[in-house]
């Protein structure tokens, strides 16, 4: 018989399995996010480069993570969305609108951490 903890890890296992099922598809689909990914590389090497503090990796692991995870909710709100309302409707537009305002907003805050933390080191080359 199986325990309640069993119960629990598998499903954990499962929702892991459902999760990396959709970032691949994420990933293969979204161009966006392939752009974000190569950013995403970009920063990462230049971070090795630069030896960057243990303070500005979190700082930089969060906003690729914060991008990259806004990216998704707005893709799946573009796609609930679209397979709710396929023609034009200015009430739909408004709900992508807002979605795309938030990877904005994401997005906007990770420029600035990433000048925040590679201006200087530029500048002291």
């Amino acid at each position: 018989m199986k325990s309640p903890q069993d119960n629990f890890i598998i499903g954990r296992l499962k929702g892991a399995k459902y999760a990396l099922k959709g970032a691949l598809i994420l990933i293969k689909t979204e161009s966006s996010i392939q752009a974000q990914l190569i950013i995403a590389l970009l920063v990462t090497i230049a971070g090795f480069y630069f030896g960057i503090s243990a303070q500005e990796w979190m700082l930089q692991v969060f906003a690729i993570g914060l991008l990259l995870s806004t990216e998704g909710i707005n893709t799946a709100i573009e796609e609930i969305a679209d397979f709710i309302h396929p023609d034009f409707h200015r009430k739909i537009g408004i709900i992508k609108d807002i979605s795309a305002g938030a990877v904005f907003m994401a997005a906007s805050a990770g420029v600035i951490i990433g000048l925040i933390i590679y201006i200087p080191k530029i500048l002291a080359l």
